[in-house]
Protein backbone atom coordinates (compact mmCIF):
# COMPACT_ATOMS: atom_id res chain seq x y z
CA UNK A 1 0.00 0.00 0.00
CA UNK A 2 1.15 3.68 -0.77
CA UNK A 3 0.97 6.81 1.36
CA UNK A 4 0.09 8.68 -1.49
CA UNK A 5 -3.17 10.26 -1.29
CA UNK A 6 -5.66 10.47 -4.85
CA UNK A 7 -4.21 11.39 -6.98
CA UNK A 8 -4.83 14.87 -9.06
CA UNK A 9 -4.71 15.22 -12.71
CA UNK A 10 -4.35 18.72 -13.86
CA UNK A 11 -7.22 20.46 -15.73
CA UNK A 12 -7.77 19.76 -19.11
CA UNK A 13 -8.01 22.78 -21.49
CA UNK A 14 -11.28 25.01 -21.39
CA UNK A 15 -13.11 24.82 -23.92
CA UNK A 16 -14.96 28.20 -24.82
CA UNK A 17 -18.74 27.16 -23.93
CA UNK A 18 -21.49 28.41 -26.17
CA UNK A 19 -22.61 30.98 -23.69
CA UNK A 20 -18.78 32.54 -23.02
CA UNK A 21 -18.46 32.61 -26.84
CA UNK A 22 -21.91 34.51 -27.57
CA UNK A 23 -20.76 36.63 -24.45
CA UNK A 24 -18.47 38.30 -26.68
CA UNK A 25 -20.93 39.96 -28.83
CA UNK A 26 -21.51 43.53 -27.32
CA UNK A 27 -24.32 45.53 -27.61
CA UNK A 28 -22.90 48.83 -28.87
CA UNK A 29 -20.96 48.06 -32.02
CA UNK A 30 -24.02 45.55 -33.34
CA UNK A 31 -26.44 48.34 -32.50
CA UNK A 32 -24.19 51.05 -34.64
CA UNK A 33 -24.09 48.58 -37.09
CA UNK A 34 -27.97 48.32 -37.64
CA UNK A 35 -28.57 51.46 -37.20
CA UNK A 36 -26.69 52.29 -39.95
CA UNK A 37 -28.56 49.50 -42.37
CA UNK A 38 -31.19 51.16 -41.36
CA UNK A 39 -30.03 54.45 -42.26
CA UNK A 40 -28.60 53.13 -45.52
CA UNK A 41 -32.64 51.55 -46.19
CA UNK A 42 -33.86 55.34 -45.67
CA UNK A 43 -31.27 56.57 -48.00
CA UNK A 44 -32.06 54.37 -50.69
CA UNK A 45 -36.11 54.96 -50.04
CA UNK A 46 -35.55 58.62 -50.11
CA UNK A 47 -33.19 59.00 -53.44
CA UNK A 48 -34.85 59.67 -56.57
CA UNK A 49 -31.72 58.28 -59.14
CA UNK A 50 -32.27 54.62 -59.11
CA UNK A 51 -35.22 52.28 -59.27
CA UNK A 52 -33.19 49.64 -57.71
CA UNK A 53 -32.19 51.08 -54.59
CA UNK A 54 -35.74 52.05 -54.12
CA UNK A 55 -36.89 48.38 -54.44
CA UNK A 56 -34.75 47.00 -52.24
CA UNK A 57 -34.84 49.74 -49.69
CA UNK A 58 -37.50 48.22 -47.74
CA UNK A 59 -35.73 44.95 -47.17
CA UNK A 60 -32.38 46.52 -46.46
CA UNK A 61 -34.54 48.63 -43.41
CA UNK A 62 -36.49 45.67 -42.47
CA UNK A 63 -32.84 43.78 -42.12
CA UNK A 64 -31.76 46.61 -39.79
CA UNK A 65 -34.50 46.60 -37.88
CA UNK A 66 -34.82 42.86 -37.13
CA UNK A 67 -31.07 42.87 -36.98
CA UNK A 68 -31.76 45.93 -34.03
CA UNK A 69 -33.99 43.88 -32.54
CA UNK A 70 -31.73 41.01 -31.94
CA UNK A 71 -28.66 42.89 -30.96
CA UNK A 72 -30.60 45.25 -28.35
CA UNK A 73 -31.02 41.53 -26.28
CA UNK A 74 -26.74 41.55 -26.42
CA UNK A 75 -25.10 42.12 -22.88
CA UNK A 76 -23.97 45.31 -22.73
Amino acid sequence: MSAIGPQTRPAPPAKESLLRRFRRFRRGPWETLATLIIFVGVVMLMQPFAIVLYTYSFVTILTGTVLFVIVSHFPD
